[in-house]
């Protein structure tokens, strides 16, 4: 009892507060859903910030430049990669992809956690600097069916680039080991919530705590320790 009243007694110190700036990655096979996870995402957590992409990439009739990606010319890509103005940067389809390094930085110092919609070559290139801040998830379609119907339906590109893209889609889903996190996209609102409960428990790892010993040694000494 005289513990406790001591306790009662002591300055109660705020519970630790996690460090912000995670690198939240969402990685799939074209049309098994990270697009439509990322924008929901988006919507649901407004803390969180969208790392766009750069690409060489043609712009699809429903995209906007900026939003969706920085559609820009092969030239002006190998000239911000030779000046070092990507954090990562990888070729996917003949494609060349880079995640810009400015805004992220911006991020960081603004203590925002930020998502990348990004392929595994581009996660792996991030682990190489953010293995501390990186958590990885996988998303796969729920058959090779719905993949196919999804590619289709989305109508964003040719026969012969979806019959590409589907077989692309095995060599792709063969990384799924190197993440931390895999979910089976069968419903686009079960797929959000499960990102949202990883980004959570991410967040309160002990670890992404640096004043959790502190606030812990306070809490011991309250109780007589």
């Amino acid at each position: 009892m005289a513990h406790m009243a001591a306790a009662a007694k002591g300055k109660v110190k705020t519970p630790p507060q996690a460090v912000r700036g995670l690198f939240v990655v969402l990685s799939s096979p074209s049309g098994a859903g990270k697009s439509s996870i990322s924008r929901r995402l988006l919507r649901a957590e407004p803390k969180l910030f969208l790392s766009v992409s750069a690409t060489t990439r043609r712009r699809r009739p429903n995209e906007v430049d900026g939003q969706d990606y920085h559609f820009i010319s092969r030239e002006e890509f190998d000239a911000r990669r030779a000046r070092k103005a990507f954090l990562e940067s990888a070729t996917v389809f003949g494609n060349a992809y880079g995640t810009p390094r400015a805004p992220i930085e911006r991020a960081l110092k603004e203590g925002r956690d930020i998502l990348f919609d990004i392929d595994w070559q581009g996660a792996q290139r991030l682990a190489e600097h953010e293995r501390m801040r990186l958590v990885r998830v996988f998303i796969l379609p729920p058959s090779a069916a719905a993949l196919a119907t999804r590619l289709k339906t989305r109508a964003q590109d040719t026969p012969e680039e979806r019959r590409r893209r589907m077989r692309g889609a095995a060599a792709e889903i063969e990384h799924y080991a190197e993440y931390e996190y895999v979910l089976v996209n069968r419903d686009l609102a079960d797929a959000v919530n499960g990102v949202r409960a990883i980004i959570r428990a991410e967040r309160t790892r002990a670890s992404r705590q640096p004043d959790l010993a502190g606030f812990v040694g306070g809490l011991l000494r309250q109780l007589g320790k």
